[in-house]
């Protein structure tokens, strides 16, 4: 609980944290709404640049309760006979220092891992993989790997950027929306009934491809079931008969695209029937998206992890691609291809180079010119060589990889085949992990370092239509925790032979060297963007940022952007004529691996039980009932969970959250990765499921 103290509010079991009103960016989601505190450990909404209105769904409302609550780690830890122990400050950045630098002097740079953080702001993000490439290695990646690689390389080979082509503000303008693997209704609320349902309300006609009967789906007009790991086979049917409609826009397609005639005789033996039966969906309801998008004069796609984690997630973001360039839905309000990012800083965490092919700005590392550009800026030119990307280095953790900085990631639960991650850490020689709990991953540390939540911070970050925004603090620290910015910089100076280039007065210095390092950044300022945003591509001449991408030209530099082929990818796992398939997502109250909502009663109140959605015939094919407990299981685990009979999800189709089953469920999911961009296979995963006897379990 709390008290009230002249407009100021404090725990009362720490009366040395102080609590106070100041405007700030939400942690939970993409969308960037604007927050501030209210008291009793409540945040309110604030009238910003994305919720005008000051909403708030119930994640934001909840976002207080983990700052101030009683699991926070206070101090150091270190790893003394195998227990993790108190430690000051001092000993344990030695431990890191001596530790890594030893893994370093016998391995080389690329035996260390850096894990950076999609929770954490853009300047602390900048700072971890400055670390990384100052200490010799582009080994830094962040889970954006796990969620939108996949868009980000498709749209970035095809359109030349891997962001949302338009903003949220005009998505309301548009007459039709797609949204493919996606619930914004509740992944995105706000951004839903702010944007998406206005437009909807107006007569915008909402197409929603999902395997689930979801909130979204109760406001569309058109909804495609399909089963896990079609999209490309429903996809390629609705292109077809955009085709075969003449829905497609010939002067669009003259002036702005390449490789029409070679697509349209490859959609020409697309039989849309049986696509249609593959994906397990009506083929008159193919024909009816088709042509509401196909007619609409700005049709919209938004899309999410259902389309993106996928072995062929690259292929299926290029498929939805043909779909805008085939009707000349690019380039104009209302219209484009929009991913929805899922933490507040998925989209700033890589802009400022937390990936291992790129530097910031998304330049590649290979690029001399970039490389040179950046050496003048810290005085020491990255290496060339593309790092690892995260999936790929604990695959080989205590072999190529010896050391790992995880800054406030949790792998061991957010990784596939979670449980030989977790494994994983155990095989290296020194892992040191920047938290505000000790997490699943923090249980394999040699060294915790106790940082600082997102309302205890300063610094910018990044939401989902390319807005930065600036995060002020709320709350003091608890204890003897530190910012996050001072732990790295403090790492920085110790494990690096270049200790000037880690040293700042402060968040505002170090954005202001990202905006002369990351070209899309150029020209921006803590001054410029105050209570509002500065948006990317920022033009520094006239201070405006770029709301619509690709309006006359591609970020390519092209004037045209190709066509692509795309043919079927079976998922890697393949069915037994008694399996299933998995698939996992959130819902309204989860956050990412559960670290954080598990820590909010009212989150944790609204969540009701852990639960597998199955089909009623499925559930009586296997003497399932209702509220059952059923066991689910692969060659990779088992977990344990109360049977929700529903027909909101397909035959042959079940759905968990990865968030709260003990052991979690991505003990399930595979590791096969995507070839182009690294992303594992989340959404089909091939499971046995079976009544367990209560007796049994009893005993």
């Amino acid at each position: 609980m709390a008290a009230e103290r002249g407009g100021v509010t404090e725990p009362n079991d720490a009366p040395d944290r102080r609590f106070e009103p100041e405007q700030t960016v939400c942690p939970f989601c993409g969308v960037g709404c604007t927050i501030e505190y209210a008291g009793n450990e409540t945040a309110t909404g604030v009238s910003g640049p994305v919720n005008a209105r000051g909403e708030i769904c119930p994640k934001g409302a909840a976002a207080f309760d983990m700052v101030a609550h009683d699991d926070r780690l206070t101090e150091p830890l270190v790893r003394d006979d195998g227990r993790l122990v108190a430690a000051s400050w001092e000993e344990a950045l030695d431990r890191v220092s001596e530790a890594i630098g030893r893994v370093v002097d016998e391995h080389g740079p690329d035996a260390v891992q850096f894990f950076a953080s999609s929770n954490c702001t853009n300047e602390e993000n900048y700072v971890l993989q400055k670390l990384a490439r100052v200490l010799g290695t582009n080994n830094v990646d962040n889970c954006a790997r796990l969620c939108h690689s996949s868009t980000v390389a498709a749209m970035s080979d095809r359109l030349g950027a891997g962001a949302m082509t338009n903003t949220l503000d005009d998505l309301g303008e548009a007459d039709c929306v797609f949204v493919n693997g996606a619930n914004p209704a509740e992944q995105h609320p706000v951004a839903f009934r702010s944007y998406v349902l206005p437009a909807v309300q107006n007569g915008a006609t909402l197409i929603h491809v999902d395997p689930r009967e979801n909130d979204t789906t109760t406001a569309a007009d058109v909804h495609l079931p399909l089963r896990p790991g079609t999209d490309i086979e429903l996809l390629n049917a609705v292109a077809a008969v955009l085709v075969e409609a003449d829905l497609v826009d010939r002067a669009f397609l003259e002036d702005r695209t390449a490789g029409f005639d070679r697509l349209r005789d490859h959609l020409a033996a697309v039989d849309v029937a049986e696509n249609a039966d593959r994906a397990g969906v009506d083929p008159e309801t193919i024909r009816a998206a088709a042509r509401a998008y196909g007619e609409a004069d700005r049709a919209a796609i938004v899309t999410g992890m259902g389309t993106s984690q996928h072995r062929c997630g690259t292929d299926n973001v290029h498929a939805l691609l043909n779909l805008a360039l085939l009707t000349g839905n690019v380039g104009r309000r209302g219209t484009g291809v929009n991913p929805l990012r899922g933490q507040n800083n998925v989209q700033g965490a890589s802009d400022v180079g937390g990936l291992p092919s790129v530097l910031p700005g998304y330049e590649s590392v290979d690029d001399e010119e970039a490389r040179e550009r950046v050496a003048a800026e810290w005085g020491v030119e990255p290496p060339e060589e593309p790092g690892l990307t995260e999936v790929e280095a604990t695959h080989r953790f205590g072999d190529d990889v010896r050391a790992a900085v995880v800054f406030g990631e949790n792998p061991a639960v957010t990784e596939p085949n979670a449980s030989a991650v977790a494994s994983a850490f155990d095989r290296l020689d020194h892992c040191v992990v920047i938290d505000l709990f000790e997490t699943a991953t923090a249980a394999h540390a040699d060294v915790v370092l106790p940082g600082s939540a997102w309302a205890e911070k300063t610094g910018t970050v990044t939401n989902t239509d390319r807005r930065v925004m600036r995060m002020r603090p709320n709350a003091d620290l608890p204890g003897d925790a530190r910012r996050d910015l001072d732990i790295l910089t403090a790492i920085g100076r110790r494990l690096t032979d270049h200790p000037d280039a880690f040293e700042y007065d402060g968040p505002h210095e170090v954005f202001g060297e990202l905006t002369r390092v990351a070209p899309i950044y150029d020209g921006m300022s803590y001054d410029g963007i105050g209570d509002g945003y500065q948006r990317w591509p920022f033009a520094a001449e006239d201070g405006t940022g770029t709301d619509v991408l690709h309006a006359e030209t591609f970020a390519t530099g092209e004037q045209t952007a190709p066509l692509s082929i795309v043919d079927p990818v079976p998922p890697a796992d393949e069915l037994e004529p008694d399996e299933l398939t998995l698939t996992t997502g959130r819902v309204l109250q989860h956050f990412n691996s559960g670290e954080l909502s598990r820590r909010s009663e009212r989150l944790m109140a609204m969540r009701g039980e852990d639960a597998l959605q199955i089909h009623p015939d499925d559930a009586a094919e296997r003497g399932i009932e209702d509220g059952d407990r059923v066991r689910v299981s692969n060659e990779r685990g088992a977990v344990t969970v109360a049977a929700d009979v529903t027909a909101t999800i397909p035959r042959g189709v079940t759905f968990c959250t990865f968030h709260y089953a003990d052991p979690v469920i991505n003990t399930l999911t595979g590791d096969e990765l995507d070839p182009v961009a690294g992303i594992p296979e989340f959404k089909h995963s091939a499971v046995a499921v079976e009544p367990i006897d209560a007796a049994a379990d009893a005993d």
